[in-house]
């Protein structure tokens, strides 16, 4: 009888495993397997490569505590192609099989890995297409004026060089105008760079090598 574990993720802490878990569970029974341990991360993304209970799974897979580990889709595991090869690469070196229950795929087949190759290759793109739609209705926001982030902080400049002129620190300055103390510097350092602008010297330079001319 294998030895298995359980891995489950959700992305947002008003989100829950017990799904993932009810068909996991469902699925050990089907196979037979004796399930050792469940690993979860709540609120974590997929995108993240380093996470506790996956870091926790293959520790415990390199010291040989398992035979399978079952997730309830590939994408819980990692939504990057390359993070996700890594991990499969390691099990299967391991000689650990690696099961999804929603794509019914089993490394320990012939096709396995070649399948879980592809669905992760698409599981990526679509990731990728997500991202590139939200850019892209960020870009038509600001074509159509509308303001994307937060609002500049409003600081009255003047009080700021008062404050400053008393010999108040910019901690205090900051604190006092409710703004990080990186603005405050800002508006301090541009107060004490000159401006070029428009200057040009009224005395009119020689060319080299060339003495004035003298009235005859």
């Amino acid at each position: 009888m294998k030895r298995a574990v359980m891995y489950l993720r959700v992305s947002t802490a008003d989100q829950h495993c017990d799904n993932q878990l009810h068909d996991l569970q469902q699925l050990a029974e089907q196979r037979g397997w004796t399930v050792i341990q469940v690993y979860r991360d709540h609120a974590f993304s997929g995108a993240r490569a380093r996470r506790p209970a996956l870091d926790q799974l293959l520790c415990d897979a390199r010291r040989g505590h398992f035979d399978v580990v079952s997730v309830w889709a590939c994408d819980r595991l990692a939504r990057s192609t390359k993070h996700f090869l890594q991990v499969l690469d390691e099990l299967n070196h391991l000689n650990i099989e690696f099961v999804s229950c929603r794509e019914q795929i089993d490394t320990g087949g012939p096709l396995g890995r070649a399948v879980i190759i592809i669905i992760a290759a698409i599981a990526e793109l679509e990731r990728n297409l997500i991202i590139e739609r939200v850019k892209a209705g960020m870009r038509r926001a600001q074509l159509e004026g509308v303001r994307i982030g937060r609002r500049p902080a409003q600081v009255d400049r003047s009080s700021v060089l008062r404050d400053r002129a008393r010999g108040h620190s910019l901690t205090v300055i900051a604190r006092n105008h409710r703004v990080s103390r990186a603005l405050i510097s800002k508006i301090l350092k541009q107060e004490k760079t000159p401006s070029h602008k428009g200057c040009s010297s009224s005395t009119p330079q020689l060319p080299q090598n060339r003495q004035p001319e003298t009235a005859a």
